[in-house]
C-alpha cells in the first residue's frame, strides 16, 4: 500500500476534517461538525483537481463552510431538537400541579402541606389537617393550594 497520499495538499484538509470532527465530539457545540464537512469536501476536491493552488483551496473552504453552515442552519430550524425539562433544576415550579396532604390544617390562610419526604408551608382557604390539596403556585417558598 502506497503512501503518496499523505504528501498531497488533501491530507491537511482530511487531517482537518479528523480534527474538527474529534473537537465538535469533545466540545459539542453542533457548530464544528459543519466545518469539518467544509475541510472533507475541500479534500475531495484538493485530490480531484491536481494541482489545486492553496487560494483556490482556502476558497473552496470557505465556500463550502458557508454553504454547510447554511442548511445546517435551516435544518435545524426546520426539525429542531426537543429541549430537556424546562424545570429541571427549579423545584418550586415542578411542585406546581402535584397533589398531597395538608401536615397541618390551613387556618387564617396558613398551615402546612407534606411533599415528598419535606413540608412546606401553605397558603390557601381554611382546611382540616390531612386534606388532599393540590398545589396551584410557589411563590416565595410558599406553596399556594386549594382542595383537591
Amino acid at each position: 500500500m502506497s503512501w503518496d497520499w499523505l504528501g498531497e495538499p488533501g491530507a491537511a484538509w482530511v487531517a482537518a476534517a479528523l480534527l474538527l470532527g474529534i473537537a465538535e465530539l469533545a466540545v459539542p457545540g453542533v457548530f464544528l461538525v459543519f466545518l469539518a464537512l467544509a475541510a472533507a469536501v475541500t479534500a475531495a476536491i484538493s485530490y480531484a483537481i491536481t494541482p489545486l493552488p492553496l487560494a483556490a483551496q482556502l476558497v473552496s473552504f470557505a465556500l463550502w463552510s458557508a454553504v454547510a453552515v447554511t442548511v445546517g442552519r435551516r435544518w435545524y430550524r426546520d426539525y429542531p431538537v426537543p429541549g430537556g425539562d424546562a424545570r429541571l433544576n427549579d423545584r418550586a415550579a415542578r411542585l406546581v400541579g402535584e397533589v398531597s396532604r395538608l401536615e397541618s390544617a390551613i387556618v387564617d390562610g396558613r398551615g402546612r402541606v407534606a411533599v415528598g419526604d419535606g413540608s412546606w408551608p401553605a397558603r390557601g382557604p381554611d382546611l382540616p389537617a390531612g386534606a388532599r390539596v393540590r398545589i396551584v403556585a410557589v411563590r416565595d417558598g410558599v406553596v399556594c393550594v386549594e382542595e383537591a
